[in-house]
Formats: structure tokens, sequence, C-alpha cells
């Protein structure tokens, strides 16, 4: 009796373990799936944007378009050097005032607020991540652009409306700073208290503590924070879109119109999109942001491993 029934325990344990092993197997396939699946779509994305920007690139020279500053479909003219220049004052500016912004309120959050105004600001600062950016495109014209164009360009000697590459630089900082800050925030709270004590017990400041101990720990979280906001900026449709002008010029200042690469393709693929070079030339536009994204990605990929070797603690 006592046999039958070590038997019949014996065969569910290995009835159990066998159904455990055989979940196990197919979540590793599922996982390795869903990996190579993200890596397929994304070859298959940049092969299609490839394949349809090939008509342009068969006509004219990729030097001569980088170049070029004169930009008129109707005349077979492709130009994409004051897109490039626009979407690169645009995303330099922005990240320049979001970034202090974004790192100074996450060190406060995390190391100084306490009780019910930590919660407060950190609730706020969620609540504006999670506002959508054509909001922020829409106050902007409302108040950011009247200002701009009646307070702040006559001060440089500037003669603007308000709308131009510095009140998109301003508005898609105040878009990205939230979501930099969140990141941040988190990367600093996740450090083990031991690294403040031990910093404190030498005798730091505080403020020594967290600018040479604290900093240094969540450098690569707060990077990878910074990237997030990078491509936000550098990919934003509906902010520059609103705000920038729409003019393909190259800039004379950070008070002028102009144009980045995501507006060129949104204020002329629908219109043109029956002439078939054209589409070609715009496609070719979304093929340069996937690179350029990729390359920039790669390239932080291998400074953050960097910074976590250098700056690791134990």
């Amino acid at each position: 009796m006592t046999t039958d029934t070590d038997s019949l325990r014996n065969r569910a344990r290995s009835s159990r373990l066998g159904r455990r092993l055989l979940a196990e197997r197919y979540s590793s396939y599922w996982l390795t799936g869903a990996g190579y699946l993200a890596i397929a779509l994304f070859a298959g994305i940049t092969l299609l944007l490839f394949y349809r920007s090939l008509p342009i690139l068969s006509e004219y020279p990729l030097s001569s378009m980088l170049t070029s500053t004169n930009w008129d479909p109707a005349a077979n003219d492709f130009g994409f050097l004051p897109a490039i220049v626009g979407t690169i004052y645009v995303t330099a500016l922005s990240m320049l005032m979001g970034v202090p912004i974004a790192l100074g309120a996450a060190i406060y959050i995390a190391e100084y607020a306490e009780g019910r105004t930590k919660t407060i600001i950190s609730s706020l600062i969620d609540v504006l991540a999670a506002i959508p950016s054509v909001i922020f495109g829409l106050v902007a014209l409302i108040v950011v652009v009247p200002f701009i164009g009646r307070y702040v360009a006559p001060v440089f000697s500037q003669n603007t409306v308000g709308v131009g590459i510095f009140t998109v630089s301003l508005v898609m900082s105040i878009v990205v700073t939230p979501f930099m800050t969140s990141l941040s925030v988190e990367s600093l709270e996740s450090l083990p208290d031991e690294l403040r004590e031990t910093s404190l017990g030498v005798g730091a400041t505080k403020f020594e503590t967290i600018r040479s101990v604290l900093l240094r720990a969540a450098g690569p979280g707060i990077f990878s924070a910074i990237l997030l906001g990078f491509g936000r900026v550098f990919g934003a449709t509906i902010v520059p879109a609103l705000l920038i002008g729409g003019q393909t010029q190259i800039p004379a200042s950070v008070f002028s119109t102009g144009q980045t690469l995501p507006t060129l393709i949104v204020n002329d693929f629908g219109e043109l999109m029956s002439l078939p070079l054209t589409q070609s030339a715009l496609i070719f536009v979304g093929l340069m942001l996937v690179i350029v994204v990729w390359l920039f990605n790669f390239g932080a990929m291998l400074v953050q491993r960097r910074l976590k070797r250098r700056w690791q603690y134990q």
C-alpha cells in the first residue's frame, strides 16, 4: 500500500516537473522569437525605406542633396540642408534648456523633497509626462508665440511674430523634461543608502555627496534618460509643425523660421504624394531619421557600457 502511494506521488512529481520544463522550453522559444522579431521589424522597415528611396538616389548624388539649400519639389530641387540644420538647432537648443532643469528637478525630488511635497511634485511630473505633445503646441500658440514675438525677440533686435527655432526648442524642452526627470529620479532612488551614509560619514556635505558620489553612481541611468529625451526631440513632429514656421531655409538666427526633417515629411508628403520622385525624396528623409537614431543609440550604448565600468560602485 505504501509502495503504491509513493509510486503515485513520484509519478505526480515527475508529471509536474515535465510540465514545468515544457513551459520553460516554450517560454524560452517565445522570448527568443520576440527578440528576433524586433530585429526583423527594424531590418524590414530599413530595407523598405531604402528600396523606396532608390529613385531619388539614382537621380541625384547624395552629397549634392545633403549640401544643397534649395528645396523646390516642383522644380525637382531636393536640398535637405535647411531641414538638417533646423533639426540640429532644435535638438541642441532643446537639450541645452531641458537637461539642466530635468537634472536639477530630479536631484531635488530624490534627495531633498520629503513627505507630501515629494508626492505632489512627483505626481505633477507624471501628469506633465502624460499630456499629449499637441496640447503643449496649442498652448504655445496661444501663450508662448505672442510672448516671444512681443517681448523676447525685440530684446535681441529680432523682428518676428513668435514662431521659429527658439520657440520650438523652448516648448520641446518643456515636453521632454518630465520624461528625463522621472527616469533620473528612478536612477537616483535605486542607489543603496550605504553610498550616502558612507560619504556623509567621512565628512562630505550633502551637496558634495550628490555631486561626487550619487551622480557618478547613477550616471548610466541619467545618461539613458537624456538619450530618451534626445530621441523624442529629434523625431518630434507635431510641435515643430505648429511652431517652426514651415520655411525651408537656413535659419539666420535662433528666432528665424525654419524646417526640420520630420516636419518636411508632414508638410509635403500629402500634397506631393502623386509625384514619384518627390515621394522618394521624402521617404529618404525618413531613412535618414532611422539611420541617425540608430547610430546615436548604438554609440550611446557603447558610451553607457563604458560609464558603467568606470563609475560602478561596490
